[in-house]
């Protein structure tokens, strides 16, 4: 066994990436604070092959040092889209078709192993805070919301590993 070379990835340049079908799926980031985080959920979605990230809040926007330093240039690939409320995403997604599930512990939320994707769904997932979560007005607006199964002593996931946890999930399920 012997690791891969660059050269022998395969590795789409950013003018396909753009022209490669994307999963019909939207991220959406509600005052995200790190841009350490913004920047994995941005290489994490690059990876996934998904549809856009809209950034909301506080949340930074590219161009900026610090989400690069963890996109590693997955922010010029990755469209996105800035919205200073979370809600205003929220409304204009659910308009658009999208069924937007927040990723928050919430009474009656699917745990990830039992959400089902049926054919054709565009989905949008709200992923929110580190310290608070998502905003409890924008759970009010979304169509459910997905939990994903904690077994220790601690009750979150770092907002990025929830990410890469929801869409690589996600991901297999369309795919």
């Amino acid at each position: 066994m012997r690791k891969l070379k660059n050269s022998e990835l395969k590795r789409l340049d950013l003018d396909q990436f753009k022209q490669t079908a994307k999963i019909p799926v939207i991220v959406v980031l509600d005052n995200v604070r790190s841009c350490n985080n913004i920047g994995s959920v941005f290489r994490t979605s690059d990876a996934l092959l998904v549809e856009a990230i809209y950034l909301c809040g506080f949340t930074a926007t590219p161009p900026n040092k610090e989400i690069h330093k963890t996109a590693l240039d997955a922010e010029n690939s990755v469209d996105w889209k800035y919205f200073s409320k979370t809600e205003d995403a929220v409304n204009e997604l659910t308009a658009a078709g999208y069924k937007v599930f927040a990723i928050e512990q919430v009474v009656n939320a699917v745990m990830l192993p039992d959400f089902v994707v049926q054919p054709g769904d565009q989905l949008a997932l709200v992923f929110g805070n580190e310290v608070k979560g998502v905003q409890q007005k924008v759970v009010d607006l979304c169509k459910g919301a997905i939990e994903i199964p904690q077994y220790g002593t601690k009750h979150s996931f770092n907002i990025s590993v929830s990410a890469g946890i929801v869409l690589w999930d996600i991901f297999n399920k369309i795919r």
